[in-house]
C-alpha cells in the first residue's frame, strides 16, 4: 500500500473510534487495520478517548491555541504526522476542556456567612451556606470535633423539620473542611445542626431571614 492511501485510512481512525464510519469507509479501515500494526496501535491509544468522550459535545468547546502542540508532543514521534487530524483534535480537546474549564467557566454561586449560636466545649468553627436551585449546600470549617467519632447534619426547615445534610468523621485539633449538602431550598431553611454519636448538639446555627 503506497504512502497516500496509508495516509487517507490513518485520517479516518479517529472516526473509525468514534463510530462514525459506515459503508465502504468503515470496510476500508477495518481492512486496513488487519495488515497495518502501527494503526493497531493508534486505535488502541484512541478507544479509551473515545470512551471518555461519551456524552461530550465537542461543537460546545473551545480549545486552547496551544492544546495540538500539547497533545502531539505526547505521541510516538513516528505517528504525530498520521494523526494530525481534525477528528482527534476536538475528542482530545473536548476531553482535556471539559474535565477542566467547567470549575473555571462556571457561575459564582454567593456565600452567605451564618452565624453560630451554639458549640460544645472545644469546638471552634466556621460555616457559611450557598443557596442552589436543588437546596442549601453547607461549608463548614472546624476544630474540635472527636477524632474517629461520626457526626451527623441536619438541617431545620422553617416548619420545624429536619432534613439529613450528611455526616463526617472528626479530626481532633486537627482542621476539618466539609461540605454538606441538603434538599431544603434557601427560603425554606431555617438553620443547621451537628450532632454526635449520642445525640447531642455539637455545633448549630440559625440562618438569617432570606
Amino acid at each position: 500500500m503506497n504512502d497516500s492511501v496509508h495516509e487517507r485510512r490513518t485520517e479516518l481512525l479517529g472516526a473509525y473510534v468514534l463510530g462514525h464510519l459506515t459503508g465502504p469507509e468503515l470496510r476500508a479501515v477495518r481492512d486496513h487495520l488487519d495488515s497495518c500494526g502501527d494503526c493497531q496501535d493508534t486505535v488502541t491509544e484512541l478507544t479509551p478517548v473515545a470512551r471518555a468522550l461519551a456524552g461530550v459535545n465537542a461543537d460546545n468547546v473551545t480549545a486552547p491555541a496551544h492544546l495540538e502542540e500539547s497533545v502531539l508532543r505526547r505521541l510516538d514521534g513516528r505517528r504525530r504526522q498520521r494523526i494530525r487530524t481534525r477528528i482527534l483534535l476536538t475528542a482530545a480537546s473536548a476531553l482535556v476542556v471539559a474535565g477542566t474549564s467547567w470549575w473555571l467557566l462556571r457561575p459564582s454561586a454567593p456565600l452567605e456567612p451564618v452565624a453560630l449560636a451554639r458549640q460544645a466545649p472545644g469546638v471552634t468553627a466556621e460555616a457559611a451556606i450557598v443557596p442552589h436551585t436543588w437546596g442549601v449546600e453547607i461549608k463548614l470549617d472546624g476544630r474540635g470535633f472527636v477524632s474517629g467519632q461520626t457526626y451527623r447534619v441536619a438541617v431545620t426547615s422553617t416548619d420545624g423539620g429536619e432534613v439529613s445534610a450528611g455526616s463526617f468523621i472528626g479530626t481532633g485539633e486537627n482542621l476539618l473542611r466539609c461540605n454538606l449538602n441538603s434538599s431544603v431550598l434557601r427560603a425554606s431553611a431555617a438553620g443547621f445542626v451537628v450532632r454526635d454519636e449520642t445525640g447531642a448538639v455539637a455545633l448549630s446555627s440559625t440562618f438569617p431571614r432570606s
